[in-house]
């Protein structure tokens, strides 16, 4: 929490020192999946919709914070052949906060390219485990918190802001249970429209 109090507070300073402000709403469409290092599990693909808010300080180098309600996940299937075969769909209910660090590459008047970067806080608000069979994993054992990075590109038209991105899990999704270890981190896809009012 206090991580995600001192990006509030850069991003207050920073305001200060860049001319140029956009706001606006957003919506998008994920794909996530959550990895894991059980040879004996397959892990798919889970996809939904999602939509936020961002704020962009600046002009050829920008900050943007944003708030996002994501809902990501993954489903985990035992491979054929397992003893206890099972097939559960791990889903998540997430405030994301990404504070990202970007730069125009090519700026034109009515329309420009970015590329950007950075952390991204995942708060998770919900979450659910449903399918047959037993994964061996319940709801508590699945983290609070998780933190991520951003990568991606995007492209200004007017007052439209369309991204592409790429979320990588830097730490764990499912605590460790019962002395197992679960490698599991949230990974996924994001393509994104915005609509910058001012």
């Amino acid at each position: 929490m206090k991580k995600i109090i001192l990006l509030f507070a850069i991003t207050f300073l920073a305001s200060t020192a860049f001319s140029q402000i956009s706001f606006g709403p957003k919506i998008g469409y994920n794909t996530s999946k959550l990895s894991t290092d059980k040879s004996d599990i397959k892990s798919d693909l889970q996809s939904s919709f999602q939509f936020g808010l961002f704020l962009r300080l600046g002009t050829k180098i920008y900050v943007q914070p944003e708030i996002n309600w994501v809902t990501e996940g993954g489903t985990f299937k035992s491979e054929i052949g397992f003893s206890n075969p099972f097939e559960s769909d791990v889903k998540l209910n997430t405030i994301q906060i990404p504070f990202l660090i970007g730069a125009k590459v090519i700026d034109l008047k009515l329309l420009n390219l970015r590329a950007f970067a950075g952390p991204t806080a995942s708060i998770v608000t919900d979450k659910t485990i449903e399918g047959t069979g037993d994964l061996g994993i319940h709801v508590d054992d699945i983290e609070d918190l998780n933190w991520g990075l951003q990568v991606g590109a995007g492209v200004d038209v007017l007052m439209f802001t369309l991204d592409v991105r790429y979320n990588i899990g830097l730490t764990k999704v499912i605590a460790d249970v019962d002395g197992n270890t679960y490698d599991s981190k949230s990974n996924g896809f994001t393509v994104s429209l915005g609509w910058k009012i001012f």
